[in-house]
């Protein structure tokens, strides 16, 4: 099965990565060809099925200055030259997954690959939470190129021939599956977790994410001395390094993200589908960051509001270190009762109820 997937921070991949690990579980005979630019050490932590990584950019999303401001213009312009039929890049696609034999094709919001597939004749799979042509939406009185680049995209993602829809998803449609959060499974209990930070079996632990784009933390230096709670921070580094009571990883570290959240009595940082899901099924709280201007935030910050203890901060709180001063009030409250439900057996349920005989 080919699985083509946006690099738009580390979101996506981790949703397929959830999905892909369930359905080889049921199918040990599956084989998973993934296309995508997001990195391979990613889907090598996260997926015990076999998989090949095959280099391609599934599409632009949008270019990033930081993890919170988005640049238009040059989104716009990646666009065209994605979008532009004489590249070819959608026949060269569809002739490499030719190639490797697949019989099904996973999306997660990649119109490239679903466009591929009909050339193949090959049954292709939509899985979002939101689609590009509707995040294009919101900015298009900013660059109107969005808006027109956002409805090619959105005629190729309308002829999926399965269309799943992860919760919270940004617009409904009653013609798609809709599930709850999808979310990769945590490996290691909370305490094993806080044994490979170093820090007490029953210290509190607040965990800061960025999602998967690089982002300067400068706001530590009370953290590092602070009275209740010790500190990780994925991606504040390039090496696991301590200071005082925060303990910064590299992206890529011994400790899985997910077993992070779930370990964290706290969650402090931006809004992303993944970091939301895994929130979700931790039951863990949040002090989250919005983009104003991101259509896709909104729908995250009421989710995060109805289903977990949270604040929201702004990018000045989390930049000069004045969100801890909500941390302790976050620390002081419970987690919410009973055991939440991962969507993604649902997911890949469906898909192999559907086409299982396909892949045989």
């Amino acid at each position: 099965m080919a699985a083509v997937v946006s690099a738009h921070g580390f979101g996506h991949a981790a949703r397929a990565c959830a999905v892909i690990e369930v359905m080889a579980e049921r199918r040990p005979d599956l084989r998973f060809e993934i296309f995508t630019t997001a990195p391979r050490w990613f889907f090598a932590e996260s997926l015990t099925a076999p998989f090949s990584l095959h280099r391609f950019t599934a599409d632009v999303g949008l270019v990033q200055r930081t993890p919170l401001e988005e640049d238009l213009n040059a989104t716009a312009d990646r666009l065209d030259r994605l979008l532009d039929p004489e590249r070819g890049r959608i026949e060269r696609l569809a002739e490499r997954i030719g190639r490797l034999r697949c019989r099904a094709l996973l999306a997660d919001i990649a119109p490239l690959g679903i466009a591929a597939a009909r050339r193949l004749g090959i049954p292709a799979v939509l899985v979002e939470n939101f689609t590009w042509d509707w995040i294009y939406e919101g900015y298009g009185g900013l660059e109107p190129r969005l808006a027109r680049h956002g409805a090619a995209l959105a005629a190729l993602s309308a002829t999926a021939d399965l269309h799943v829809q992860t919760e919270p998803a940004c617009r409904p449609m009653g013609s798609a599956l809709a599930v709850p959060p999808v979310a990769r499974r945590r490996r290691a209990a909370p305490a094993a977790v806080r044994r490979s930070l170093g820090i007490p079996d029953q210290a509190r632990l607040v965990v800061l994410t960025m999602g998967g784009v690089g982002w300067t933390y400068r706001g530590l230096a009370s953290a590092e001395r602070h009275r209740r709670a010790w500190f990780a921070v994925p991606g504040g580094a390039e090496r696991p390094r301590r200071r005082g009571r925060v303990v910064l990883l590299p992206f890529h570290s011994q400790l899985f993200h997910p077993d992070l959240v779930q370990a964290a009595d706290v969650v402090v940082g931006k809004l992303g589908y993944s970091t939301v899901a895994e929130v979700y099924q931790a039951r863990s709280a949040m002090a989250f960051i919005s983009r104003p201007r991101f259509r896709e935030s909104a729908v995250l910050a009421e989710f995060v509001r109805r289903t977990a203890p949270s604040i929201e901060i702004t990018e000045a709180d989390f930049d000069d270190g004045s969100w801890l001063d909500v941390i302790d009030g976050l620390l002081d409250r419970e987690r919410p009762d009973g055991a939440r439900v991962n969507g993604a057996p649902a997911a890949a349920a469906a898909i192999l109820d559907r086409f299982g005989e396909v892949l045989r």
